[in-house]
């Protein structure tokens, strides 16, 4: 008899860690759907409704997410010694231009994997300057891009999935706003759609980021030189039948759908904007970020009085909602090999200021391992959502002391006004 008791209370032991385990599960999938639906729409277009199709990158045939040999490590960019600034506002060395580059999701833990796979080497290491910043919204500790995009941008903190408005739903002026006001050269590049948070922080605003195609109104009179990136439907294929893309022809935009057709604009204004949804993964895009970054700083450098250009890897996010590290590290190799082209021309250039920072972090990666001669990399995510933690901010050129120490991401705004003087 207390034999059989013992087998019933094991048997309902059992079936009250499974109802548990099974009402944990059903709860975490519900907060977990409602974080993602918080998230956005980078989302909507992961990456399995791109418009090339998903797969994995060279070197991981056995799909595992969790561990990685690169297999094409590549040599960062080398930067003469006389080229290389110490950051201060020197005579002759006063901040001109600024690019700000923005790495999405990514933290210490994604540069370092990166690091590891391409054998201890990146273009991050010419940093002179780093800092690091508090990623909060408002009202959460755990931001969202919105929240956090809109605080570089304006210099104010907002609530969790508002982009590019106050607390209260007004809208804001970014950087790239005042620097526009100010007759500086301005450009915007992502590999997002162009309606989605950090590009939307720059070029419009709403209290609610998941209206899109009211986000891509703002992009009509946003005064931008240079904007890249996808999401053509929210422009073209609208509820309210207008096609924006001819509108802002009307404005005097020149339209391009294609890299071909991009690449041969000299001069005026310009909007790209290549898919329907968003940029691919840098398995299948190649190097068209890292072409489109430089494009922009070619056009917008022929202004003597400089320019302000916001450049996002927006897709490191994506890799780590996905816990992918395979994917992450092919998003941060061209993250960084985009930054080693963009250091090469500040250093020639002496009077532009180039920041690298990331929004948050995205999925609370841990490196377990590796091998510094082979590239392999092994990991762990604790969570799909976004982390807590503090981001770190590089710097070089003149004006990069200013970021040096621990502040808050309203700060990044506050100190690119402050170089620029912008009112």
């Amino acid at each position: 008899m207390n034999r059989l008791k013992f087998i019933v209370l094991l048997t309902l032991a059992g079936w009250g860690v499974f109802s548990l385990s099974g009402c944990r599960m059903v709860q975490t999938g519900k907060s977990q759907q409602a974080e993602q639906s918080m998230t956005g729409p980078k989302q909507a277009y992961f990456p399995q409704r791109d418009s090339v199709p998903y797969s994995s990158p060279a070197g991981n045939e056995t799909k595992d997410k969790l561990q990685y040999t690169f297999p094409t490590p590549y040599q960062p960019v080398r930067l003469a010694t006389h080229q290389i600034t110490q950051g201060k506002r020197e005579e002759g060395r006063s901040v001109r231009n600024v690019v700000l580059m923005i790495g999405d999701g990514m933290g210490l833990s994604q540069i370092s994997a990166a690091w590891v796979a391409n054998r201890g080497a990146l273009n991050f290491d010419h940093f002179t300057h780093t800092g690091f910043s508090r990623t909060t919204a408002a009202n959460r500790l755990i931001t969202d891009s919105g929240a956090a995009g809109t605080a570089m941008a304006t210099g104010q903190k907002t609530l969790y999935h508002s982009v590019g408005v106050d607390t209260l739903g007004n809208r804001l002026p970014s950087l790239a706003t005042l620097a526009a006001r100010k007759g500086l050269s301005t450009a915007v590049v992502v590999t997002c759609g162009l309606t989605d948070a950090t590009p939307a922080a720059f070029c419009s605003g709403n209290a609610d980021r998941s209206r899109e195609e009211d986000i891509a109104l703002g992009y009509l009179d946003c005064g931008v030189d240079f904007i890249f990136g996808g999401g053509r439907v929210q422009f073209t294929q609208r509820a309210d039948g207008r096609n924006l893309l001819d509108e802002m022809a009307a404005r005097g935009y020149q339209v391009a759908t294609s890299w071909e057709a991009t690449q041969p604009v000299t001069s005026g204004k310009l909007i790209a904007i290549f898919q329907e949804g968003q940029i691919p993964l840098a398995a299948q895009r190649g190097d068209l970020f890292r072409k489109a970054s430089m494009k922009a700083i070619s056009l917008l450098s022929r202004n003597p009085r400089g320019f302000f250009a916001m450049l996002e890897g927006s897709r490191i996010d994506d890799c780590g909602h996905q816990n992918d590290i395979p994917l992450l590290v092919n998003e941060v190799a061209d993250f960084d090999q985009t930054i080693g082209e963009v250091l090469q021309w500040a250093s020639n250039d002496g009077h532009t200021l180039v920041i690298v920072l990331a929004d948050h972090e995205t999925g609370g990666l841990t490196l377990l391992g590796g091998d510094l001669k082979t590239g392999f990399i092994q990991g762990h995510f604790s969570t799909k959502d976004h982390s807590g933690i503090l981001v770190p901010v590089f710097a070089f050129g003149p004006g990069a002391d200013n970021f040096t120490g621990v502040y808050e991401n309203t700060a990044i705004f506050t100190k690119i006004a402050q170089l620029l003087e912008l009112d």
